[in-house]
């Protein structure tokens, strides 16, 4: 029997982003494999980006929300009650190719791949260039020296979130593939339960690749296969509350999986010294957007700190 994939993409006023995303996916159906549908789910958009989408004859459905319930959530939302093989997470800011599922969904049939779990392909900018899209598990001391911006000072010391030192040109398991492209066993979804609702945005796919692996499921990078990606197509237009978002979420993923000492120093570090080593850094840029940016994502974080406590606390 040939596999089946449902697609699920969270759209928040991604404009002509999503429309082009939406475009491409006829271009990647192959007859190897079934496609049980596309499902947008819609973050409460004020563009119209999710009227009137044009999937070419594919199956597609629109969900709406009425407010933004965020990534992790509207995942789930278009996850829900699909009986394909395998969900496919695709942001937004993707174009896929007859490159991008086929070849995938042929090599996760080869024998060697009975325990890949979760599998992410090349991803490419609008140069053509393979973005370095993998990443590492985080851990207390990973977070602290990337706080600091010891990751960026001294690279082969402390080595970056991402792993910019490989070209990813050759396939490997990896502690974690982005979620741009997320292609899972959907059975294997279901076992975890989803994505984890408490993260907004930002530390959704580090949590479920890292349960994943924990699982006993390998994570991925197949490098026989592309597809292109833009990059921050929807968060370029609110640094500071992506900024929040991505600081306000690796304190959860510290609380959820690091001992209560990490935890602490992490949170301290995120709330206090960081701020101030993102702020310098924009004033030696000579960035006053980006200064006040970080003075606002900040501010943000900090009134956020009751709620992140009490949850820790319950």
């Amino acid at each position: 029997m040939i596999p089946s994939v449902r697609i699920v993409t969270v759209n928040w006023n991604a404009g002509n982003l999503l429309r082009a995303c939406v475009a491409s996916v006829p271009a990647a159906l192959s007859g190897a494999f079934a496609l049980e549908g596309m499902v947008v789910v819609d973050n409460a958009s004020a563009d119209g980006s999710a009227d009137g989408l044009d999937a070419g004859g594919v199956p597609l459905t629109v969900l709406r929300n009425p407010e933004n319930r965020g990534f992790a959530a509207a995942c789930n939302q278009g996850a829900a009650g699909s009986r394909a093989d395998w969900l496919l997470f695709l942001n937004p800011d993707t174009r896929l190719s007859d490159r991008s599922l086929a070849p995938a969904l042929a090599f996760l049939a080869e024998p060697a791949q009975a325990r890949t779990g979760i599998l992410g392909i090349r991803l490419l900018d609008e140069a053509g260039r393979t973005q370095r899209s993998c990443a590492r598990v985080p851990t207390p001391g990973r977070i602290l020296a990337q706080a600091v911006g010891l990751d960026r000072l001294w690279p082969g010391l402390f080595p970056p979130h991402f792993m910019t030192e490989w070209d990813h040109l050759d396939s490997r398991p990896v502690d974690q593939v982005m979620g741009a492209f997320l292609l899972i066993r959907r059975s294997l979804f279901d076992d975890l339960g989803g994505f984890d609702e408490r993260f907004f945005v930002y530390f959704d796919d580090v949590d479920l690749c890292l349960r994943a692996r924990q699982a006993g499921w390998e994570v991925v990078h197949f490098a026989g296969a592309e597809a292109f990606h833009r990059g921050c197509g929807t968060t370029d237009q609110v640094r500071d509350r992506r900024l929040f978002y991505a600081l306000r979420s690796r304190i959860q993923f510290a609380a959820k999986h690091f001992p209560a000492t990490a935890t602490a120093l992490v949170t301290a570090t995120t709330l206090t010294v960081e701020p101030l080593v993102r702020l310098a850094h924009a004033l030696a840029s000579r960035s006053p957007e980006d200064a006040r940016a970080v003075l606002r994502g900040s501010r943000l974080l900090w009134r956020s700190l009751p709620g992140l406590l009490s949850r820790r606390a319950g």
